[in-house]
């Protein structure tokens, strides 16, 4: 990846970042950005956005393309297209994000009805297949779709505490990190029969405080896609988490 991609794909990242943190109230909504944690079988994967509320966990998958998107909720990879008839393919990111609450629900104990999936496309594209796809993937309205949520499912001490162990459990942000994870996903993908326990970016994983006390509430029906399994996961051409 060139070094103005690099960039543009920062920028495009901090003006979702301002877009909708202006937006949102501190004291209701707790962000955290940059997220990368172990995973129960080894390695590690990273979250771009988590919201904590007492509306649920949103957790944000970004993607900065332009072009024509096509793609179908079940389909393995999307397409990426242009008007000079050039495609590439990506990993579908409705997987990608549900491996990624998988990962944070085994962290917290929690069942998947406490999260909300949402997928960002903040580039310039255009979804070609709009009415194949669920209403969390978005192209704008991000806000809006975090709003609307209006069911409490979580109390305040559970937010503080949700929030407190995503933070003590996360890899710290470094370039040692990323390149790590990196690392960690050529090796899954280049050895797709090689044993998934690698270590995680960091030498130690922290231990995890589980709070089984939201076990035993009622909550919503999760709303996601469907379940698969991790192994089946291609590698995304763009981004991989």
């Amino acid at each position: 990846m060139s070094l103005k991609s690099t960039f543009k794909g920062f920028l495009g990242e901090t003006v979702i970042n301002v877009a909708m943190w202006l937006k949102l109230e501190k004291d209701v909504y707790h962000r955290l950005n940059g997220i990368t944690l172990p995973r129960a079988n080894g390695g590690s994967t990273q979250i771009d956005h988590i919201i904590v509320s007492v509306y649920g966990i949103f957790v944000i998958e970004t993607k900065n393309y332009k072009g024509w998107i096509y793609g179908k909720e079940t389909q393995r990879q999307w397409t990426q297209s242009f008007p000079n008839r050039s495609k590439f393919k990506f990993q579908n990111p409705l997987r990608q994000n549900y491996l990624h609450i998988k990962t944070l629900a085994d962290l917290l104990d929690l069942e998947l009805g406490y999260f909300h999936s949402m997928i960002a496309f903040i580039g310039e594209c255009e979804l070609k297949t709009r009415d194949e796809l669920p209403e969390h993937v978005l192209t704008s309205g991000m806000v809006s779709y975090v709003k609307k949520k209006q069911d409490k499912l979580l109390t305040e001490d559970e937010v503080t505490s949700i929030v407190e162990q995503i933070e003590s459990n996360r890899f710290s942000k470094s370039w040692r990190t990323n390149r790590q994870h990196k690392a960690y996903l050529k090796d899954k993908h280049s050895n797709p029969s090689k044993n998934t326990d690698n270590p995680p970016p960091e030498s130690t994983v922290k231990e995890t405080v589980r709070r089984p006390i939201l076990k035993s509430r009622e909550v919503q029906r999760w709303s996601g896609q469907t379940e698969i399994e991790s192994s089946e996961l291609p590698i995304d051409s763009f981004s991989t988490q």
